[in-house]
């Protein structure tokens, strides 16, 4: 019951406080991940091999040691003071309440048809290119960074709390953030990030898929299972999609389609159902987490409540 009573503290604390404006520990660690790269990824001469396994040592000097301090404090600490640094980690991993005013930014400065704002808004939330979009693309960027970061930010976060403590919310938000810095498949990531995106990929299976049931849950249902079933296969990464076309489907609307990535134009299949997503689908989205947080909390709170009646 602990445990609940921290996730309930830290979903409220995120949603009254935010992520903090300065010092937030994830831009602290961002800056670290430069600092090592910049040490361990080596020179061009580098063979593929050897650059992955460069990869997988920054990995874990940068995941291993914070996971394992923490898993030592929560141990050494007294009972008030294990759940004092679980309430402030877990609050720290949440973004439910930023990744919700980002998105309404750039909704309000497209309503005001205010387009050059609304490409700098969205440029926050997406790594394509945002110079040339239009308010249709916008509104599709926007809703897409909403519904995968959902899944990020909230619910995987979560998921890892309730299964391995804080521990396991440092490693999945360590694993995450290096995950968005080195996984991408081009010329200087493509060998030293592959075994960042993986890592990433199995500890973000599961609770994807549970958030993808929990968006089908809450809009059109069987659409959006329809969509995640025949669509998500097609996607890049093994978890995006499922997230981004159970979701889609979910608001009946079409996300995907080709974007451009640093000047290259990558070509990908729709998402979802119905016309394309517009400005007003970004508060639907936004909705639609804050539905499924809801709906998670309720689930947690019930199942803390009959383990603690049948084992209490």
């Amino acid at each position: 019951m602990l445990s609940i009573a921290i996730v309930l503290a830290a979903v409220m604390l995120d949603q009254w406080l935010g992520d903090p404006r300065r010092y937030h520990p994830l831009a602290g660690f961002g800056r670290l991940v430069l600092w090592l790269e910049a040490r361990v990824y080596g020179p061009p001469s580098v063979s593929a091999a050897r650059r992955r396994w460069r990869g997988l040592l920054g990995w874990l000097l940068l995941v291993a040691p914070p996971v394992g301090l923490t898993a030592w404090l929560v141990m050494v600490l007294p009972l008030w003071g294990g759940a004092v640094l679980e309430l402030l980690l877990l609050y720290l991993a949440l973004g439910g309440r930023s990744l919700a005013q980002h998105a309404r930014r750039v909704a309000r400065k497209l309503e005001q048809a205010d387009l050059d704002g609304a490409r700098h808004a969205v440029a926050m939330l997406v790594s394509r290119d945002t110079a040339t979009l239009d308010a249709s693309q916008i509104s599709a960027a926007t809703v897409e960074s909403v519904l995968e970061n959902g899944n990020d930010a909230v619910f995987a976060t979560l998921f890892w709390f309730l299964l391995l403590g804080a521990p396991g919310v440092v490693l999945f938000r360590l694993a995450n953030t290096l995950d968005a810095m080195w996984g991408y498949r081009n010329d200087r990531y493509r060998d030293f990030g592959t075994l960042a995106a993986r890592l990433d990929d199995g500890l973000n299976w599961l609770p994807a898929r549970l958030t993808a049931l929990s968006y089908a849950l809450l809009g059109h249902t069987r659409q959006a299972l329809r969509c995640w079933r025949t669509q998500a296969p097609h996607w890049e990464g093994i978890n995006p999609g499922v997230v981004m076309a159970s979701g889609a489907g979910a608001l009946n609307r079409t996300l995907g389609g080709p974007v451009n990535y640093h000047g290259a134009l990558r070509e990908r299949p729709p998402l979802g159902a119905g016309p394309p997503a517009r400005v007003g689908d970004i508060p639907r989205a936004v909705r639609l987490v804050q539905y499924t947080l809801i709906l998670w909390l309720v689930i947690i709170a019930i199942a803390g409540g009959l383990f603690a009646t049948t084992w209490g």
